[in-house]
């Protein structure tokens, strides 16, 4: 279902609950793994540009976005009005709402930095809002319990020309050190603590470039997954499956995963 505004989302919950099916959320899906049998339940998709909740508004510093916006319009928005907070999100292919939930970042910065007010749903419909003093951020999660429809960003106040030369370079170096433009969930695990980020230890184990099925591990990126065009979810699994085991003996490092798994 693609939800038109908050009612939209109601009526989503409510078809599930009164079919006994189950529910999930998706923004634009860039962190998700979807099994091969796909999801047996009602699947609500608040991500299309254009299609609702995606929300921009600024208010002096403060912008207050729709869970659908895609975070890369975000962050060129508030870059073009001279905002800085979120100009480093522009090569995050995700809508904000997932972005806030998971507290997605990237070239050392992430949404907890910037959230101040978070608006959510739980399942039976009710809205409230959340403070960020309400909200305990984590690396790449947080204790957020519901569905994220909108939220307010405190930003500060910088040349727009300085926030775009940024942007530039940034997705400069997206595209030459990233499968930027080839089918993968972003990132597959979450970089352990230490000097050495996920992609390293991958690298290290000599992984790069591992092929189960129709999915490799990039020779750009070792983090990046991608399917060469007949990949199944199975084979991603197990390949996930095969470096964990590999970079643990080699390294002794749990790699855990960013990327969600859902359905059957």
């Amino acid at each position: 279902m693609l939800p038109a505004d908050a009612d939209d989302v109601v009526k989503a919950l409510d078809l599930a609950r009164e079919r006994g099916l189950p529910w999930v959320v998706l923004g634009l899906a860039s962190n998700v793994l979807v099994k091969d049998g796909g999801f047996p339940g009602v699947v609500i998709r608040i991500g299309p540009p254009g299609k609702g909740l995606d929300r921009f508004e600024m208010k002096g510093a403060t912008a207050i976005v729709g869970a659908g916006l895609p975070t890369p319009l975000l962050a060129r928005r508030t870059a073009d009005a001279g905002f800085a907070g979120v100009e480093r999100f522009v090569g995050i292919p995700g809508a904000v709402g997932g972005g806030i939930y998971m507290n997605a970042g990237c070239h050392g910065a992430e949404f907890a930095e910037v959230v101040t007010e978070v608006t959510v749903m739980d399942a039976k419909g009710k809205v409230k809002q959340l403070s960020r003093k309400q909200i305990s951020f984590k690396y790449r999660s947080s204790n957020i319990d519901g569905i994220v429809i909108e939220a307010k960003l405190g930003l500060g106040e910088e040349s727009p020309a300085k926030l775009k030369e940024l942007q530039g370079k940034l997705l400069r170096w997206r595209k030459a050190g990233t499968p930027f433009d080839q089918p993968c969930v972003g990132s597959t695990f979450k970089n352990p603590g230490g000097a050495k980020s996920a992609g390293m230890l991958i690298e290290e184990c000599g992984l790069k470039g591992l092929t189960v099925g129709g999915i490799e591990i990039s020779t750009l990126h070792a983090n990046y997954f991608v399917n060469k065009g007949n990949g199944t979810a199975s084979d991603a699994l197990k390949l996930i499956e095969q470096v964990r085991k590999t970079v643990a003996k080699k390294t002794g490092v749990e790699l855990e995963l960013e990327c969600k798994v859902i359905g059957v």
